[in-house]
């Protein structure tokens, strides 16, 4: 496979969502241990907050950031409630 084909690959949706997956997952293990809650519940916090919604949204670039500062940004969005 030829570069330009690997990067046509990598931009499909499907594997996109993969990647997102595999984030949002070391989000929720990060934020389980910050918060000592079970990895589920923290997961079911992360879905149903703010930050999520800004990683989904190519727009913002949050998706361009590693899973410690993503972290953080929810839990500063934790504080300001």
């Amino acid at each position: 496979m030829d570069q330009k084909e690997f990067e046509k690959r990598m931009k499909s949706h499907e594997i996109q969502e993969m990647i997102l997956s595999h984030q949002i997952g070391g989000v929720a293990y990060e934020l389980s241990k910050r918060l000592n809650v079970s990895p589920a519940r923290a997961l079911d916090l992360f879905y149903r907050s703010q930050t999520c919604a800004d990683l989904h949204n190519r727009k913002t670039g949050l998706y361009l950031y590693g899973n410690l500062y993503i972290a953080d940004e929810f839990m500063l969005e934790c504080q300001d409630r």
